[in-house]
């Protein structure tokens, strides 16, 4: 449990960020090679860099709009204001209180004070949502799902207004592909479930913060479901005064024929939503948040660059024996693909290709799928031909 010094650090930390990064998930820093900017490139105000295996935000610029974080394909970007369950906790009650109806709203329209504070949940920006909170809502039953912004063309968050075109789009995508009824509408006025009956309750909740302070979360922190990301942040911190190898800090350990992996989360929260909900009703689907591979075997030298740094164990080695001893097999997991690209970007021979489409049956079997490729040969890299 963290001891007081250690809960006021992370406070001093924490206290004018609404993102903080959990740098060992970043594709970008655990290989130098990886072409992945996507945070950086929604970012509105440039308030990611990311270079020399190093990600960091200037809390100054950050404008706290959350599309880093719905983009981020491995989760190192991680939302302080609101926190992940805060978030969930104030969606729930608010469609409680709805009756049904989700409703979530931007700051700058909550603001103009037209809707019920107890109807709808609040959020800096729109580009905040995700997929993961989307699809949950459906698979628990939420037909209408209402997301409220408002004149985003004079708004400071007006850069981020695709992002949140995208996201409704692949959320929708998500939930057609397994047939729920679920609609989700994104509108500039609020719906007559959440409008207003009483001003002055109106006026009065604009006025409260709506979100906790990082220091009630601090002050809970044993208690809270944050208590995770708070001792991840307190890691960071002690990393930060001691002088690390790039290695040390991935703690990647010596001989290792692969680096340390992480679990697709975000991923595989939206397939057991999906699960729920019913069975695929198309036999392909397009999406951002899983992936294929395809792999030409004849370009490939089966050094196993791509197994090494794939972060999520999509990709990883088979103990299957190629019946040709000039071929060998990698196992796939498409569920546990992010698209982060990072297997291509390693990949010495540049044969490995990620594709956007996804075949259902294969996504909901969760058997990982044997892939061909090159035996390795003598003088390569013998990666795979590592006992540890």
């Amino acid at each position: 449990m963290p001891n007081l010094n250690d809960i006021m650090e992370m406070v001093d930390a924490l206290e004018t960020k609404a993102v903080i990064t959990a740098p060992t998930r970043c594709v970008a820093v655990r290989n130098r090679h990886s072409t992945c900017r996507k945070c950086a490139d929604v970012c509105m105000a440039d308030a990611i860099e990311i270079e020399k295996n190093e990600l960091a935000i200037d809390a100054g610029a950050c404008v706290a709009c959350g599309a880093c974080i719905a983009v981020c394909p491995t989760s190192a970007l991680i939302s302080v204001d609101p926190m992940e369950e805060e978030l969930a906790a104030a969606v729930a009650t608010a469609t409680a209180a709805a009756e049904g109806v989700t409703v979530i709203a931007c700051a700058r329209k909550a603001a103009r004070q037209t809707g019920d504070p107890d109807k709808y949940a609040v959020v800096p920006c729109l580009a905040r949502m995700d997929e993961r909170l989307l699809v949950e809502l459906a698979a628990r039953g939420i037909r209408d799902i209402q997301l409220v912004d408002g004149t985003c063309r004079t708004c400071k968050y007006r850069a981020a207004a695709p992002c949140i075109d995208d996201t409704v789009e692949s959320a929708r995508t998500l939930l057609e592909a397994v047939g729920s009824a679920t609609a989700i509408t994104r509108s500039d006025d609020f719906p007559e479930a959440a409008k207003v009956a009483d001003l002055h309750k109106a006026v009065g909740a604009a006025r409260r913060e709506f979100f906790t302070s990082t220091g009630h979360y601090a002050k809970d922190v044993a208690k809270t479901a944050a208590e995770k990301m708070v001792n991840e942040k307190l890691k960071q911190l002690k990393l930060q005064k001691e002088e690390q190898s790039l290695r040390e800090k991935l703690g990647v350990k010596n001989g290792a024929g692969k680096m340390p992996t992480i679990e697709a989360e975000r991923n595989l929260e939206i397939l057991d939503a999906m699960s729920r909900i019913g069975e695929p009703e198309v036999p392909e689907m397009f999406t951002r948040i899983f992936g294929d591979i395809e792999i030409d075997v004849e370009k490939c030298n089966g050094c196993g660059m791509c197994v090494m740094f794939c972060p999520t164990d999509a990709l990883r080695k088979s103990l299957d024996v190629h019946p040709d001893k000039t071929r060998g097999y990698v196992e796939f997991s498409m569920a546990d693909c992010t698209q982060c690209n990072l297997c291509a970007d390693a990949c010495l021979k540049k044969c490995i290709e990620i594709i956007p489409v996804v075949p259902m049956a294969e996504l909901f079997d969760f058997e990982p799928r044997l892939v061909e490729i090159s035996a390795s040969k003598s003088g390569n890299n013998k990666l795979f031909n590592r006992k540890k």
